[in-house]
């Protein structure tokens, strides 16, 4: 069984940001990450454009040039990609982490391809993996989906966008400017406040000019295989309909990070516990870093706030290993 001084899980921004930090140290580490390089940007829509402007997605303070002041998603897996391949992190790709158990002073970490011991451990995942599901009759149908990736498939069609952040009003915006007919059902009285400030008055306005029909505080009653069923504030209402892109956000994997011993607020925002001063969780060598610190508040870390993660962390493992050499 190989021996690593850290093991991360999770090879998205921050968790290559934390191999970059590992090897700076001299850690001896492995990132182990479920799919290809950076899975949920690879996973996010082929037009996405980030909110944040390049450099404030930068990592360990390498330049990252794009053509525009906020990057798109293709510009981005280049520039993570190339920072793994240039500085040779040691990544495993599509292994996915089953168990992590600790056993006196040290971690036993066991995926679907080998299995890893380690003094210390990163949780990296994000939140990408869960959609939060909107738990209405015929969600399953294959017409529905809690991702969306390319606005040519939705061309001619009857698409209603359940949703009203940033990926909703893209993926309506985007869909309806390939030629489907698009309506958004918003369960609040207006368009999100966090949407894109360029994007906020594109929809609104798509919206006052009637290309894009919106229903406000209105929500899913069932989805049927050729129609959906709201509730609006005027009644019941049936349209018919071909695909559904339920956009209403994801969460962290809080069974994973329970069955990892982590403690979860009791509250609806299921924070998990950790120490900001060394982001270290209430388990000895097991640490946090990026968004997934925000628990159910997925809006409150980004790659640009969460960065300092990794330096905190691998500074923390530094100081304990110091100790320990000491007594």
């Amino acid at each position: 069984m190989q021996e690593f001084d850290v093991v991360i899980i999770g090879g998205g921004p921050i968790g290559i940001a934390c191999g970059l930090e590992a090897k700076k140290q001299g850690f001896t580490y492995i990132i182990i990450e479920k799919g290809p390089i950076v899975n949920s940007l690879f996973n996010y829509p082929v037009n996405m454009q980030f909110f944040s402007s390049s450099e404030k997605l930068e990592i360990d303070n390498i330049p990252f040039i794009s053509k525009e002041a906020k990057p798109k998603r293709n510009e981005a897996l280049e520039y993570y990609r190339r920072i793994v391949t240039s500085n040779d992190l040691n990544i495993h790709l599509f292994e996915k982490v089953l168990e992590v158990e600790k056993v006196d002073e040290s971690f036993t970490i066991e995926t679907d391809k080998d299995q890893y011991k380690a003094k210390n451990v990163i949780v990296a995942t994000g939140f990408y993996d869960l959609p939060n599901k909107i738990k209405v009759p015929g969600e399953d149908l294959p017409k529905v989906s809690h991702y969306y990736n390319d606005p040519h498939f939705y061309a001619s069609q009857k698409l209603a966008v359940v949703g009203a952040s940033n990926s909703a009003i893209d993926a309506a915006l985007e869909c309806w400017r390939k030629g489907a007919e698009v309506t958004l059902i918003i369960r609040g009285p207006e368009v999100g406040q966090r949407v894109k400030y360029w994007v906020r008055p594109d929809i609104i306005n798509r919206i006052e000019e009637g290309s894009i029909k919106a229903y406000y505080n209105s929500t899913v009653k069932e989805i049927k295989p050729h129609e959906i069923v709201l509730d609006t504030p005027e009644g019941e209402v049936t349209l018919a309909n071909d695909f559904v892109l339920a956009l209403t956000g994801y969460m962290p994997n809080f069974k994973f990070l329970e069955k990892l011993g982590i403690q979860l607020s009791e509250d609806e925002k299921r924070l998990p516990s950790y120490d900001p001063e060394t982001m270290e969780t209430n388990i000895p060598g097991l640490f946090l870093a990026g968004v997934i610190c925000g628990g159910m508040e997925t809006h409150k870390w980004f790659i640009e706030n969460s960065r300092i993660h990794a330096p905190i962390i691998m500074k923390t493992i530094k100081e304990k290993q110091l100790v320990r050499k000491d007594s």
